[in-house]
C-alpha cells in the first residue's frame, strides 16, 4: 500500500441539513482537512450553512466553501450524508426506498469520482447503503464504507464506565453487525482493562440483553425529543476523517463488505490513507454469531432487490 496522504487534502460533504453541517462543524474544529466543500440540493440552506461555518473558520485552518458535485467528487474524503430523515418511530431499514434513489443521483452527479477517495457513508440503513454505493461508485470496496456501529459502540462503552465505574478507554466492547434493531452487542469477548467483562462481580445480575436495548434504542429516544441525532455522528466523522488523513489505522467497527459472511456489515476495521486496510473479527459466542449471520442475510436480501 501507498504512504498516506498529506495535509492539504479535500473533504466533500453532501448534505447540509442538521447532520452534514453539524460533520462539517466537528471537522473545522479539528482542522481535519485543509479544504471543506460542501453541497446540498437545496442552494439557498448550503449558501447559508457555509457562511455560518466560515464565521467560525478563524480558529481553524481550513478553508470552507460550497462545491459543486463535480467538484466534491474530485475530494479526497466525500462524506453522504443527504437522504431521507428517519421519522419518529420509524426504524432504520424502512429508509431504504426513499434512501436508494437519492443515493443513485448523489452518486451519477459526482462522477468521475477521484480514484483515490474514500466514500463515506452515513444516511440509513447504513449497511445497505454502503453494499450499493460499493457497487455503484465505481470504487474498490475497502475505498468505501459507511459509519456502521461506531457511535452504538461508544454507547455501550460509556455505559459500562458508569457501570463499572473506570475510565471509558479500559472498555473495549464492540456493537457488531447492524446499526439498527439487529444490532449485537458482543459481550463474550468485552474486557475492562485486559479482563473480561462479564468476570466482574457488577456484572452478574446485569440483565445484558436489556442494556444491549438501550444502546440500539438511544438514537430513537434522540430522534423522538429533537428530530435527529447530529452531535455523536459528526464527532464519529471527524475521528475517522483524521484516521485516514493521517494514515493512523485507527480500529473501530465499520460497515463495509465482510466476506466472512457475504454480506456489508459493521465489523472493527484498520482504517488508514488507503481506506481498509483489515477487518478483525472480535470472538463471539454461538448466539452472538447466529445474530450476525441473521443481520447478514437481511442485509443480502435487501441489497439484492436492487442490486442485480
Amino acid at each position: 500500500m501507498s504512504g498516506a496522504k498529506q495535509r492539504g487534502s479535500q473533504m466533500a460533504i453532501i448534505g447540509a441539513g442538521s447532520v452534514g453541517s453539524a460533520i462539517a462543524f466537528a471537522c473545522l474544529m479539528r482542522s481535519v482537512v485543509s479544504e471543506l466543500l460542501v453541497n446540498d440540493f437545496n442552494e439557498k440552506v448550503c449558501q447559508g450553512q457555509v457562511l455560518d461555518l466560515q464565521d467560525a473558520a478563524f480558529v481553524s485552518s481550513t478553508k470552507v466553501r460550497i462545491g459543486t458535485p463535480k467538484e466534491c467528487g474530485q475530494a479526497d474524503i466525500i462524506v453522504i450524508t443527504a437522504g431521507a430523515r428517519q421519522r419518529p418511530g420509524e426504524t432504520r431499514d424502512a429508509l431504504v426506498l426513499r434512501n436508494e434513489e437519492i443515493l443513485r443521483s448523489v452518486l451519477s452527479g459526482l462522477q468521475p469520482i477521484k480514484s483515490t477517495a474514500i466514500l463515506m457513508l452515513v444516511a440509513n440503513p447504513v449497511n445497505i447503503l454502503t453494499c450499493m454505493a460499493q457497487k455503484f461508485s465505481g470504487l474498490p470496496p475497502h475505498q468505501v464504507i459507511g459509519t456502521g456501529t461506531y457511535l452504538d459502540s461508544n454507547r455501550l462503552r460509556v455505559a459500562m464506565r458508569d457501570h463499572l465505574d473506570v475510565a471509558e478507554s479500559a472498555v473495549n466492547a464492540y456493537i457488531v453487525g447492524d446499526h439498527g434493531d439487529k444490532q449485537v452487542a458482543v459481550w463474550s469477548s468485552a474486557t475492562v482493562g485486559g479482563k473480561p467483562m462479564l468476570s466482574f462481580e457488577e456484572m452478574k445480575n446485569l440483565d445484558l440483553d436489556k442494556e444491549a436495548e438501550k444502546v440500539a434504542r438511544k438514537a430513537y429516544s434522540i430522534i423522538d425529543l429533537k428530530g435527529a441525532t447530529s452531535f455523536g455522528i459528526a464527532a464519529v466523522v471527524s475521528d475517522l476523517a483524521l484516521s485516514i488523513i493521517l494514515n493512523k489505522l485507527s480500529v473501530n467497527p465499520l460497515s463495509t463488505y465482510c466476506e466472512r459472511f457475504d454480506a456489508c456489515l459493521s465489523f472493527p476495521v484498520s482504517l488508514g490513507a488507503n481506506g481498509v486496510e483489515r477487518i478483525i473479527y472480535p470472538d463471539m459466542n454461538d448466539k452472538e454469531i447466529a445474530m450476525v449471520e441473521a443481520s447478514a442475510k437481511f442485509a443480502r436480501e435487501a441489497c439484492a432487490k436492487y442490486i442485480s
